[in-house]
C-alpha cells in the first residue's frame, strides 16, 4: 500500500504515527508559544540554530525564523501541518543522520508532544512581535533546587562581600551560598538561581543585589534579589546564552549587564523595563562598568576589543584592541576619561577614551580576569594564583595577595572592612586582610562536601 510513496516519505509517516500514539493527551489549556514553545527552542534548539550557529541556514531565535524555511524548501513549522513542518519532521524522524537535535539524544516524548499540539492548534502566536528575540519576552524560568550536598566543589566564578562586609557571597550551582569572611561557616543558602553564578553585584543602597548567571548555550538572566532576605525582587536580560556580569549605576537607578549572546544591555532598575541594547562587540562581552558619574559605559569581549559608550544613547566612543587577546574585565579611571582593561594577555593597561592610547600598563603570570574597586584601590584576580591590588587613581602597585593553589577566577574587595577575597578554579576561597595581605580564612565553597582523608 505505500508502493507509491518515497523511503523519506515512509519513515516520516512511521514515525509521526509514533510520536501521536506517546503524546500525552491534549489539554483544554492552547500551547502558549511564549509559554510553553520558546522555552523549549531556546533549550533544545538555539545552540545549533541561533544568531552564532545557523546549521542548516536555519535559525530559531525569533518566531519570524521559526516559522520560515532554512536552506531547505520547507518552512520549520507550518501550521496545522505536521508533514510540511521541516524541524518538526526532523524531530520526530528515526534516521540518526537528519534528527534534531543532530548527534544529540532524542528529544523526550513530552517535548514532542507540546510542538506537535501546537501545530495542530495553529502554530498560533502569543509574543510581543514576531521579529523580537524569543529570550527577551519568555518568562524568567523557575529552577531546580540546589544539591543538599555538594559531591565536589566546582569553579567559583563570582565572590561579593555584601555593603557592612559582615557576609561573603560566593556563586554556586543554581544558589548563591553566604559564608562568614571571618571563620568561613556557611550562614544561608539563596537558592532559584540560573545553574553558574558568573556575577553578584550590590545596588548602591545596600539593599539588592543582582546576580548574573546561565546554562552555557542555553539561557542566561539576571535576577534582582533582596540582599537581607533573598527574596526575588524580578528577572532580567533573560537571553540564549549566560549572561557575564551586571552592574549598577552610581546612583543605582540602571543595571547593565553582559553576555555571551553579545549583547549589553540596560535597564531601568525601578521598573525592569529595558532601555538600551548594544551590540557593537561581535563577541561574548565578559564585563562592563559604568563611570563614577554614570554618563559612560565600558566594555570586555572575547573578541579582543575594550569599548566605551555615551550610557545616555548608548553610542560607541571608541574601540580599544591593544590587547590583541580576548578582554575580561574593565574599569573607568576616577575621572572618567580613562579605562581599565585586563585580558588573556596577563595585562591590565591603562588608556584613554579620546584617542585609544595607552597611559599605563601592570603585568602578570597568567589571564587576568574582571576588575573590581573599592575606595581608592581596585584589585585584579589572576590565572597565576594571584589577586593584585593597584591605585587606581595611579595603576599602582600595592599588594599581592598568594596562597591560592589554582587560578583565582573571581575577587572582591571591600575597603570599609580592610577584606579582599579570591574564588578559585578549584572550588576553594580565600578572604585576606588587606593591609598585610595575611590569609583569614579559607574554605572550600560548596556545602556538605567532605574531602577525602
Amino acid at each position: 500500500m505505500y508502493a507509491h510513496l518515497s523511503l523519506p516519505r515512509i519513515r516520516f509517516l512511521i514515525a509521526t504515527c509514533i510520536a501521536m500514539f506517546s503524546s500525552t493527551v491534549v489539554s483544554a489549556e492552547p500551547v502558549s508559544f511564549r509559554r510553553d514553545v520558546a522555552p523549549l527552542l531556546l533549550t533544545h534548539c538555539v545552540a545549533c540554530h541561533g544568531p552564532k550557529k545557523a546549521e542548516g541556514g536555519y535559525r530559531v531565535d525569533t518566531f519570524a525564523q521559526v516559522t520560515s524555511a532554512g536552506d531547505s524548501t520547507s518552512p520549520g513549522f507550518t501550521a496545522k501541518d505536521l508533514e510540511t513542518s521541516e524541524s518538526f519532521r526532523r524531530m520526530v524522524s528515526q534516521d540518526k543522520d537528519e534528527r534534531m537535535p543532530k548527534d544529540g539524544e532524542p528529544l523526550p516524548k513530552e517535548v514532542i508532544a507540546v510542538f506537535e499540539n501546537w501545530i495542530k492548534e495553529g502554530a498560533n502566536f502569543d509574543g510581543p512581535d514576531p521579529k523580537t528575540p524569543l529570550a527577551s519576552y519568555i518568562p524568567a524560568p523557575t529552577h531546580p533546587a540546589a544539591p543538599e550536598k555538594y559531591a565536589r566543589p566546582i569553579p567559583v566564578t563570582a565572590v561579593a562581600l555584601s555593603p557592612d562586609g559582615s557576609e561573603l557571597l560566593v556563586g554556586g550551582y543554581h544558589e548563591v551560598t553566604v559564608w562568614s569572611p571571618v571563620d568561613g561557616k556557611l550562614l544561608r543558602r539563596i537558592g532559584g538561581v540560573g545553574q553558574r553564578v558568573f556575577a553578584i553585584t550590590m545596588s548602591p543602597d545596600g539593599k539588592t543585589m543582582a546576580v548574573a548567571s546561565g546554562a552555557p548555550g542555553q539561557q542566561g538572566e539576571v535576577r534582582v534579589l533582596e540582599i537581607a532576605s533573598g527574596n526575588l525582587v524580578r528577572a532580567l536580560a533573560l537571553s540564549s546564552d549566560v549572561v557575564f556580569d551586571v552592574v549598577y549605576s552610581p546612583s543605582g537607578d540602571r543595571i547593565a549587564t553582559a553576555s555571551a549572546d553579545g549583547m549589553i544591555r540596560v535597564f531601568e532598575t525601578s521598573s525592569g523595563n529595558e532601555q538600551l541594547t548594544i551590540s557593537s562587540h561581535s563577541d561574548w562581552v565578559f564585563a562592563v562598568a559604568f563611570s563614577s558619574d554614570g554618563s559612560k559605559l565600558a566594555s570586555a569581549s572575547r573578541d579582543k576589543t575594550a569599548k566605551a559608550y555615551d550610557a545616555a544613547t548608548g553610542n560607541l566612543l571608541i574601540t580599544y584592541s591593544n590587547h590583541q587577546n580576548p578582554v575580561r574585565g574593565v574599569l573607568f579611571h576616577p575621572d572618567g576619561s580613562e579605562v581599565f582593561s585586563s585580558a588573556a594577555d596577563n595585562k591590565v593597561q591603562r588608556w584613554k577614551i579620546a584617542d585609544a592610547n595607552r597611559t599605563g600598563e601592570r603585568g602578570a603570570g597568567g589571564e587576568v580576569y574582571k576588575l573590581v574597586a573599592s575606595g581608592d584601590s581596585f584589585v585584579a584576580p589572576s590565572a597565576d594564583k594571584k589577586v593584585r591590588r593597584y591605585i587606581t587613581a595611579e595603576l599602582k602597585d600595592v599588594r599581592e595577595y598568594q596562597g591560592a593553589s589554582d587560578a583565582v577566577l573571581a575577587a572582591a574587595w571591600h575597603e570599609p572592612s580592610k577584606r579582599v577575597v579570591g574564588g578559585c578554579f578549584d572550588g576553594r576561597v580565600f578572604v585576606w586582610n588587606a593591609d598585610d595581605g595575611q590569609i583569614v580564612t579559607q574554605f572550600d565553597a560548596a556545602p556538605g562536601y567532605a574531602p577525602s582523608p
